[in-house]
């Protein structure tokens, strides 16, 4: 098939909607928007605060950058052991989600599980310290596909309808991406921005050298369906918590977890064809593969809140098998559980 021309693929943050409020749509580009956005954002931080967290930050991954990769991952992975076993506070969520997903799991495996999640979390940002030493050349080194015929099936369908792929915070998501653009398919990532204004702006920088191009959340809504009518490919993260009205409850491990339905309206209202796909790390080392799995029809006959709801139910499911099959790869720190059916007890609490 033909590489797509032009504009390139779309991701999305978790926080998209098939509707925006009037007033909050903002210029994607533009240095005086960017400026302002920082500036609120730096605001409420205080600047000696923002200045010192990038300037650590900064010389983290200068030092993981200057390391030969597998020496890089190895010191990744074991900050990141040390750093989950000195924050309380998001160990505490980690092993509450573990003890929701494995209940017949002991404490210590859990515990295990929950070690291991974060020095995978390690490696990536080792990782992602290295990206820029990555070509279209070299990428296959890398980068290798569980069935490659299932991928091409999914940009096939690119042709006649675009496309849609539901992925999480799973393995390498950083990589995921970047090594799409290097494979001939460069996407759209429209982001959340982080806190600290300095970090996410470097951020951003590392994430568009493949030809990665990065919007804020605001506008993501109209930027979807006008990269489905130009038949691309959309990547949507669905893994987390929705706090908001777009949020419907589904079953993720045996418990009702709000998330996100913005992926199920777009799919039934444009009928494109949605593949879940993870990037899988392969033990311990750099080596990813692709994993996609056959796509996911919309289902529902009449009753659109039904249909919504059902049609998230399977893209969350997949999300579940992948999760089972390699626990060790999610963020199990996120409070995935926070927003709660009306009456039921806090989980963090």
């Amino acid at each position: 098939m033909e590489k797509p021309k032009g504009e390139p693929v779309i991701g999305t943050s978790e926080k998209w909607g098939m509707r925006e409020r009037r007033g909050s749509e903002v210029p994607l580009g533009g240095d005086e928007g960017r400026k302002a956005r920082l500036a609120r954002r730096a605001g409420t931080l205080g600047r000696a605060s923002v200045v010192a967290q990038y300037a650590l930050f900064r010389f983290c991954f200068a030092v993981l950058g200057a390391l030969p990769l597998p020496v890089a991952m190895r010191l990744g992975a074991s900050a990141a052991r040390v750093y989950i076993a000195a924050d309380r506070r998001r160990r505490r969520i980690g092993l509450i989600n573990l003890a929701i997903a494995f209940p017949a799991s002991t404490p210590s495996v859990r515990k295990r599980i929950l070690g291991a999640s974060f020095a995978n979390l390690g490696r990536t940002i080792a990782e992602c310290a290295h990206l820029h030493r990555l070509t279209p050349s070299n990428i296959r080194r890398f980068i290798g596909f569980e069935d490659e015929q299932y991928w091409r099936r999914a940009l096939e369908t690119l042709d006649n309808s675009g496309a849609l792929i539901v992925s999480g915070h799973f393995g390498n998501w950083e990589l995921f991406h970047y090594a799409h653009a290097l494979l001939g398919y460069p996407v759209h990532l429209v982001h959340r921005p982080i806190k600290n204004p300095l970090i996410d702006a470097f951020i951003e920088r590392v994430r568009t050298r493949s030809g990665t191009i990065v919007h804020p959340k605001e506008a993501a809504a109209r930027r979807v369906l006008d990269a489905l009518k130009k038949r691309r490919l959309v990547v949507i993260p669905l893994d987390q918590n929705a706090s908001g009205k777009m949020g419907v409850f589904v079953d993720f491990f045996g418990l009702p977890a709000s998330t996100n339905s913005g992926l199920a309206r777009l799919a039934l209202r444009t009928g494109a064809p949605v593949f879940p796909a993870f990037l899988v790390r392969e033990g311990r080392s750099a080596r990813h593969r692709i994993v996609v799995f056959p796509a996911i029809p919309p289902e529902g006959d009449g009753d659109l809140e039904a249909a919504i709801r059902n049609t998230t139910q399977r893209y969350v499911r997949a999300i579940e098998e992948i999760v089972r099959k390699h626990p060790e790869q999610w963020l199990w720190t996120h409070k995935r559980w926070r927003t709660r059916p009306a009456g039921a007890p806090g989980v963090y609490r």
